[in-house]
């Protein structure tokens, strides 16, 4: 009598066994593909972490008292401000919200967001309304400069007043768009960090196609398109002033504006071209290595640093350069009684602006 567990047909699999065992165990044959292994962790030392949260606070103790200043300045004036002066005077309440970011910032660096899924929201869309404000008024500096000097006859028959506050207003109100975004940062656990961050969380089965779309408006609209204006504008209005006799002396004012101009580019063009290097890399233009991915992090790190600087730099740029500043200023503490009146130079008092010139530097 057969098993009846036993089954009426039986192979013998160790000829096959041989064979797989052998591809399978052949040593030769195997490699590990670098492009496929986890990269490392971007850690920062806990020294480096204290000196940037130093860095931070020490930029929001500069940059409040310094803008808070310059707005008094330039607001102080009885006279309708031209719209440049209205334009940095935005400017100005621009780099002040930036400014107001910085605390929370300071201590998620040390302490890891504390602060809520709401505020991270808030700060987020705080920072990058600041940004895209920023850049846009100093477009709209530029473009008003090139119509007075370059095109003073067209300038003259607009009304610039009106249209320098309607400006205002869309500027706001393009950058409170862009800024939108921000809905999407939120606080979380960071699988690369044991503290609670503030950042970018989209949806995992879109989030490539989130990030790529809201990078594309940031390099465009909040630099490239901007410098791409900004540049011909100073460009053709100083080859202009070359060539009126006395021009540059009679446009102290564009100095400061150039200052403006040029302490932005420096502030944020590292900034940028990190995160564009880090948008090839998500796009995967640029092929996915681990040293490229590690340098990316650091350089996003460290420029973002710098650009959170630039809240701080308009008012120190304002003091050693704008001439009409410092008199403006030092007539404002007159006023106040806390300089005497024979401090102020009769020249100071007496300085008038033309339509050229801007009635603030």
């Amino acid at each position: 009598m057969t098993d009846p567990n036993s089954s009426a047909f039986s192979f013998d699999f160790s000829s096959i066994y041989d064979a797989l065992n052998f591809t399978y165990n052949d040593s030769s044959e195997f490699y590990v593909d670098p492009a496929t292994q986890p990269c490392s962790t971007f850690s920062i030392p806990d020294a480096v972490m204290v000196v940037v949260c130093i860095f931070y606070i020490l930029i929001f103790l500069l940059a409040i008292p310094g803008n808070l200043v310059v707005g008094l300045v330039i607001s102080h004036s009885k006279q309708s401000l031209p719209p440049s002066d209205l334009y940095l005077l935005h400017l100005v309440i621009a780099d002040l919200l930036l400014a107001i970011t910085l605390p929370f910032w300071a201590t998620s660096v040390t302490q890891g967001w504390v602060f809520g899924d709401a505020m991270c929201k808030v700060v987020t869309i705080l920072q990058e309304l600041s940004f895209y404000s920023s850049i846009l008024f100093l477009t709209c500096i530029s473009i008003d400069r090139y119509m007075v000097i370059v095109r003073a006859m067209e300038a003259r028959k607009a009304n610039r007043q009106l249209v320098s506050w309607g400006v205002c207003a869309a500027v706001w109100a393009v950058g409170a768009f862009l800024s939108l975004p921000g809905f999407f940062s939120s606080s979380f656990s960071s699988q690369n960090s044991s503290h609670i961050v503030c950042a970018e969380q989209y949806d995992a089965n879109s989030a490539n196609e989130w990030r790529l779309a809201t990078r594309i408006f940031r390099h465009a609209l909040g630099f490239f398109i901007p410098l791409a204006i900004m540049l011909p504008c100073y460009g053709t209005t100083i080859q202009r002033l070359l060539h009126i006799r006395g021009g540059f002396q009679r446009q102290r004012a564009m100095r400061v504006i150039v200052f403006v101009v040029v302490a932005f580019l420096l502030c944020w063009t590292p900034y940028h071209i990190a995160v564009l290097a880090d948008t090839f890399i998500r796009a995967k233009i640029v092929p996915y290595q681990c040293p490229a991915r590690l340098a990316v992090d650091r350089a996003m790190f460290a420029t973002q640093s710098l650009a959170l600087l630039h809240s701080c730099v308009n008012p120190v740029l304002y003091a050693f350069v704008g001439e009409k500043f410092r008199k403006r200023f030092l007539q404002m503490m007159m006023k106040t009684g806390l300089v005497e009146r024979a401090s102020v130079s009769r020249s100071s008092r007496s300085s008038l602006s033309s339509e050229i010139t801007s009635t603030f530097m």
